[in-house]
Protein backbone atom coordinates (compact mmCIF):
# COMPACT_ATOMS: atom_id res chain seq x y z
CA UNK A 1 0.00 0.00 0.00
CA UNK A 2 2.79 2.23 0.79
CA UNK A 3 4.45 1.41 -2.54
CA UNK A 4 1.67 2.45 -4.63
CA UNK A 5 1.33 5.60 -2.62
CA UNK A 6 4.78 6.87 -2.97
CA UNK A 7 4.19 5.82 -6.70
CA UNK A 8 0.89 7.88 -6.69
CA UNK A 9 3.29 10.85 -5.44
CA UNK A 10 6.23 10.49 -7.39
CA UNK A 11 4.17 10.42 -10.79
CA UNK A 12 1.91 13.73 -9.78
CA UNK A 13 5.69 15.50 -9.53
CA UNK A 14 6.86 14.47 -12.33
CA UNK A 15 4.10 15.77 -14.23
CA UNK A 16 3.88 18.73 -12.64
CA UNK A 17 7.29 19.04 -13.69
CA UNK A 18 6.85 18.96 -17.31
CA UNK A 19 3.63 20.98 -17.44
CA UNK A 20 5.72 24.14 -15.67
CA UNK A 21 9.04 23.59 -17.97
CA UNK A 22 6.37 22.86 -21.54
CA UNK A 23 5.00 27.07 -20.05
CA UNK A 24 8.34 28.19 -19.54
CA UNK A 25 9.31 27.18 -23.37
CA UNK A 26 6.20 28.92 -24.72
CA UNK A 27 6.41 32.32 -22.47
CA UNK A 28 10.27 31.96 -23.55
CA UNK A 29 9.19 32.08 -27.16
CA UNK A 30 6.14 34.93 -26.71
CA UNK A 31 9.21 36.84 -25.54
CA UNK A 32 11.70 36.56 -27.99
CA UNK A 33 9.09 37.32 -31.02
CA UNK A 34 7.74 40.17 -29.01
CA UNK A 35 11.39 41.23 -29.01
CA UNK A 36 11.53 40.55 -32.84
CA UNK A 37 8.40 42.65 -33.28
CA UNK A 38 10.22 45.41 -31.42
CA UNK A 39 13.27 44.98 -33.29
CA UNK A 40 11.44 45.58 -36.13
CA UNK A 41 9.03 48.30 -35.28
CA UNK A 42 11.88 50.31 -34.43
CA UNK A 43 13.46 49.73 -37.44
CA UNK A 44 10.42 50.59 -39.18
CA UNK A 45 10.23 53.91 -37.09
CA UNK A 46 13.87 54.98 -38.49
CA UNK A 47 13.36 54.36 -41.76
CA UNK A 48 9.96 56.52 -41.96
CA UNK A 49 11.90 59.36 -39.66
CA UNK A 50 14.52 59.22 -42.55
CA UNK A 51 12.05 59.27 -45.22
CA UNK A 52 9.73 62.16 -43.81
CA UNK A 53 13.04 64.27 -43.37
CA UNK A 54 14.04 64.55 -46.67
CA UNK A 55 9.90 65.22 -47.63
CA UNK A 56 10.29 67.82 -45.20
CA UNK A 57 14.10 69.14 -46.62
CA UNK A 58 12.09 69.27 -50.10
CA UNK A 59 9.31 71.15 -48.93
CA UNK A 60 11.42 73.47 -47.41
CA UNK A 61 12.89 73.97 -50.58
CA UNK A 62 9.79 74.30 -52.51
CA UNK A 63 8.83 77.09 -50.35
CA UNK A 64 11.32 79.24 -50.57
CA UNK A 65 11.58 78.68 -54.32
CA UNK A 66 8.31 79.70 -53.69
CA UNK A 67 8.53 82.49 -51.84
CA UNK A 68 11.22 84.20 -54.05
CA UNK A 69 8.77 83.77 -57.43
CA UNK A 70 6.05 85.56 -55.56
CA UNK A 71 8.80 88.58 -54.70
CA UNK A 72 9.87 88.32 -58.44
CA UNK A 73 6.40 88.08 -59.41
CA UNK A 74 4.97 91.32 -57.65
CA UNK A 75 7.96 93.19 -58.26
CA UNK A 76 6.82 92.38 -62.48
CA UNK A 77 3.63 93.27 -61.76
CA UNK A 78 1.18 96.61 -61.95
CA UNK A 79 -2.53 97.45 -61.24
CA UNK A 80 -4.39 99.36 -63.86
CA UNK A 81 -7.13 101.41 -62.42
CA UNK A 82 -10.18 100.48 -60.01
CA UNK A 83 -10.81 96.76 -61.46
CA UNK A 84 -7.02 95.78 -60.67
CA UNK A 85 -6.20 94.82 -64.10
CA UNK A 86 -2.79 93.24 -63.68
CA UNK A 87 -0.27 93.55 -66.46
CA UNK A 88 3.23 92.05 -66.23
CA UNK A 89 6.65 94.09 -66.95
CA UNK A 90 6.87 92.85 -70.14
CA UNK A 91 3.84 93.85 -70.96
CA UNK A 92 4.00 97.39 -69.98
CA UNK A 93 7.62 97.35 -71.69
CA UNK A 94 5.47 96.38 -74.89
CA UNK A 95 2.67 99.09 -74.44
CA UNK A 96 5.36 101.84 -73.98
CA UNK A 97 7.16 100.84 -77.27
CA UNK A 98 3.30 101.56 -79.04
CA UNK A 99 3.51 105.07 -77.09
CA UNK A 100 6.96 105.55 -78.19
CA UNK A 101 5.42 106.33 -81.62
CA UNK A 102 2.84 109.00 -80.09
CA UNK A 103 3.52 112.81 -80.06
CA UNK A 104 4.99 114.17 -76.96
CA UNK A 105 1.96 116.69 -76.56
CA UNK A 106 0.09 113.45 -76.57
CA UNK A 107 2.45 111.87 -74.01
CA UNK A 108 1.38 114.68 -71.65
CA UNK A 109 -1.70 113.74 -70.97
CA UNK A 110 -0.70 110.39 -69.26
CA UNK A 111 -0.41 111.26 -65.63
CA UNK A 112 -1.10 107.26 -64.49
CA UNK A 113 -0.71 103.90 -65.67
CA UNK A 114 -4.25 103.67 -66.65
CA UNK A 115 -3.60 106.79 -69.01
CA UNK A 116 -0.79 105.64 -70.73
CA UNK A 117 -3.21 102.05 -71.08
CA UNK A 118 -5.93 104.37 -72.24
CA UNK A 119 -3.39 105.92 -74.76
CA UNK A 120 -2.36 102.97 -76.54
CA UNK A 121 -5.39 101.22 -77.13
CA UNK A 122 -6.48 104.38 -78.85
CA UNK A 123 -2.89 104.80 -81.04
CA UNK A 124 -3.89 101.43 -82.25
CA UNK A 125 -7.73 102.45 -83.23
CA UNK A 126 -6.62 105.57 -84.59
CA UNK A 127 -3.85 103.80 -86.74
CA UNK A 128 -6.63 101.04 -88.33
CA UNK A 129 -9.06 103.39 -88.77
CA UNK A 130 -6.92 105.51 -90.57
CA UNK A 131 -5.19 102.87 -93.01
CA UNK A 132 -8.68 101.97 -93.84
CA UNK A 133 -9.87 104.85 -95.22
CA UNK A 134 -12.95 105.39 -92.68
CA UNK A 135 -12.28 108.90 -91.39
CA UNK A 136 -14.02 110.64 -94.27
CA UNK A 137 -16.43 107.96 -95.29
CA UNK A 138 -18.11 108.50 -91.35
CA UNK A 139 -18.13 110.55 -88.20
CA UNK A 140 -15.64 108.75 -85.98
CA UNK A 141 -15.20 110.17 -82.53
CA UNK A 142 -12.79 108.60 -80.05
CA UNK A 143 -12.93 109.24 -76.36
CA UNK A 144 -9.91 107.54 -74.40
CA UNK A 145 -10.14 103.92 -75.20
CA UNK A 146 -13.84 103.74 -77.03
CA UNK A 147 -14.34 104.30 -80.35
CA UNK A 148 -17.71 106.01 -81.38
CA UNK A 149 -18.20 105.81 -85.08
CA UNK A 150 -21.73 107.21 -86.00
CA UNK A 151 -23.45 106.43 -89.42
CA UNK A 152 -26.09 108.30 -90.82
CA UNK A 153 -29.33 105.85 -91.72
CA UNK A 154 -29.52 107.48 -94.85
CA UNK A 155 -26.60 105.17 -95.91
CA UNK A 156 -27.81 101.80 -94.16
CA UNK A 157 -31.46 101.54 -94.42
CA UNK A 158 -34.28 102.44 -95.98
CA UNK A 159 -37.23 104.78 -94.45
CA UNK A 160 -38.64 102.67 -91.85
CA UNK A 161 -36.82 99.45 -92.75
CA UNK A 162 -34.34 97.58 -90.94
CA UNK A 163 -32.79 95.68 -94.48
CA UNK A 164 -29.25 96.78 -94.77
CA UNK A 165 -28.83 98.68 -97.99
CA UNK A 166 -25.77 97.28 -100.17
CA UNK A 167 -24.33 100.40 -100.68
CA UNK A 168 -23.31 100.60 -97.06
CA UNK A 169 -21.60 97.09 -97.72
CA UNK A 170 -18.20 98.61 -98.29
CA UNK A 171 -18.42 101.01 -95.60
CA UNK A 172 -19.16 97.52 -93.01
CA UNK A 173 -15.98 95.99 -95.21
CA UNK A 174 -13.74 98.48 -93.98
CA UNK A 175 -15.01 98.38 -90.79
CA UNK A 176 -14.66 94.59 -90.33
CA UNK A 177 -10.91 95.13 -91.35
CA UNK A 178 -10.58 97.31 -88.69
CA UNK A 179 -12.86 94.81 -86.10
CA UNK A 180 -10.63 91.99 -87.10
CA UNK A 181 -7.35 93.72 -87.13
CA UNK A 182 -7.96 94.47 -83.14
CA UNK A 183 -9.06 91.59 -81.65
CA UNK A 184 -8.80 92.63 -78.42
CA UNK A 185 -11.52 94.85 -79.19
CA UNK A 186 -15.40 93.80 -79.02
CA UNK A 187 -17.95 95.89 -81.17
CA UNK A 188 -21.77 97.33 -79.72
CA UNK A 189 -23.91 98.02 -82.58
CA UNK A 190 -26.49 101.05 -81.18
CA UNK A 191 -29.91 101.69 -82.95
CA UNK A 192 -31.38 105.03 -83.01
CA UNK A 193 -34.27 106.74 -84.14
CA UNK A 194 -36.00 109.96 -84.16
CA UNK A 195 -39.06 110.86 -82.13
CA UNK A 196 -42.00 110.33 -84.60
CA UNK A 197 -44.01 106.80 -84.18
CA UNK A 198 -43.84 103.98 -86.83
CA UNK A 199 -46.64 101.65 -88.30
CA UNK A 200 -45.05 99.26 -90.90
CA UNK A 201 -45.91 95.38 -90.57
CA UNK A 202 -43.59 93.58 -88.67
CA UNK A 203 -42.64 96.40 -86.45
CA UNK A 204 -43.95 97.58 -82.98
CA UNK A 205 -42.37 100.75 -82.49
CA UNK A 206 -39.18 102.75 -82.39
CA UNK A 207 -37.80 100.38 -79.99
CA UNK A 208 -38.18 97.08 -82.27
CA UNK A 209 -37.20 99.47 -85.12
CA UNK A 210 -33.32 100.35 -83.55
CA UNK A 211 -33.34 96.79 -81.80
CA UNK A 212 -33.80 95.24 -85.64
CA UNK A 213 -31.42 97.74 -87.33
CA UNK A 214 -28.54 96.66 -84.97
CA UNK A 215 -29.17 93.07 -84.66
CA UNK A 216 -29.21 93.11 -88.53
CA UNK A 217 -26.07 94.89 -88.46
CA UNK A 218 -24.37 92.28 -86.16
CA UNK A 219 -25.65 89.33 -88.57
CA UNK A 220 -23.87 91.06 -91.69
CA UNK A 221 -20.36 91.42 -89.40
CA UNK A 222 -21.01 87.68 -88.60
CA UNK A 223 -22.27 85.80 -91.95
CA UNK A 224 -20.71 88.41 -94.46
CA UNK A 225 -17.41 89.28 -92.81
CA UNK A 226 -16.81 86.66 -90.51
CA UNK A 227 -16.20 88.29 -87.40
CA UNK A 228 -16.59 86.38 -83.89
CA UNK A 229 -19.83 86.76 -82.81
CA UNK A 230 -18.73 86.65 -79.00
CA UNK A 231 -17.18 90.03 -79.72
CA UNK A 232 -20.74 91.18 -80.99
CA UNK A 233 -23.32 93.38 -79.03
CA UNK A 234 -26.31 94.65 -80.70
CA UNK A 235 -28.41 97.25 -78.78
CA UNK A 236 -31.49 99.65 -79.00
CA UNK A 237 -32.17 102.85 -77.96
CA UNK A 238 -35.22 103.78 -79.54
CA UNK A 239 -36.21 107.45 -80.07
CA UNK A 240 -34.49 108.14 -76.32
CA UNK A 241 -30.51 109.58 -76.89
CA UNK A 242 -31.58 111.86 -79.48
CA UNK A 243 -28.44 114.17 -80.52
CA UNK A 244 -30.71 117.51 -80.79
CA UNK A 245 -34.34 117.94 -80.48
CA UNK A 246 -36.79 116.39 -82.96
CA UNK A 247 -38.19 119.67 -83.85
CA UNK A 248 -37.31 119.81 -87.67
CA UNK A 249 -36.92 117.37 -90.88
CA UNK A 250 -33.23 117.68 -90.27
CA UNK A 251 -32.67 117.53 -86.75
CA UNK A 252 -34.97 114.27 -87.57
CA UNK A 253 -32.51 112.94 -90.09
CA UNK A 254 -29.45 113.32 -87.73
CA UNK A 255 -31.15 111.27 -85.19
CA UNK A 256 -31.42 108.24 -86.91
CA UNK A 257 -28.46 106.87 -86.93
CA UNK A 258 -26.48 103.83 -86.02
CA UNK A 259 -23.85 103.78 -83.42
CA UNK A 260 -20.66 101.59 -83.97
CA UNK A 261 -18.95 102.03 -80.35
CA UNK A 262 -15.53 99.61 -80.38
CA UNK A 263 -14.94 98.62 -76.72
CA UNK A 264 -11.16 97.70 -75.49
CA UNK A 265 -11.64 94.13 -73.48
CA UNK A 266 -8.63 94.70 -71.60
CA UNK A 267 -7.82 91.21 -70.44
CA UNK A 268 -7.91 90.48 -74.36
CA UNK A 269 -5.86 93.54 -74.63
CA UNK A 270 -2.71 92.74 -72.65
CA UNK A 271 -2.71 88.90 -73.55
CA UNK A 272 -2.23 90.13 -77.42
CA UNK A 273 0.23 92.56 -76.02
CA UNK A 274 2.62 89.70 -74.00
CA UNK A 275 1.85 86.85 -77.46
CA UNK A 276 3.88 89.61 -79.19
CA UNK A 277 6.02 90.13 -76.59
CA UNK A 278 6.46 86.21 -76.90
CA UNK A 279 7.31 86.23 -80.70
CA UNK A 280 10.02 89.14 -80.63
CA UNK A 281 11.91 86.79 -78.00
Amino acid sequence: MTKKIIAVVILATLLTSCVSKKKYVELEQDLTDTKGELQKTTIEKENLEAKFAVIEKRVDVYNTKINSLQEENNAQMAFVGDNLTVISKDTRENMNATLSNMSAEELAEAKTLKDSMNLAISYKLKKSIKENDLENEINVNIDKTVVMISVADSLLFRSGSYRVNSKAYPMLKQLADVIISEPSMDVMIEGHTDSRSINTTGIIDNWDLSVKRSTAIVRLLQNKYEIDPSRLIPAGRSSYLPLTDNDTKENRARNRRTNIIILPNLNKFFALLAEEEVVKL
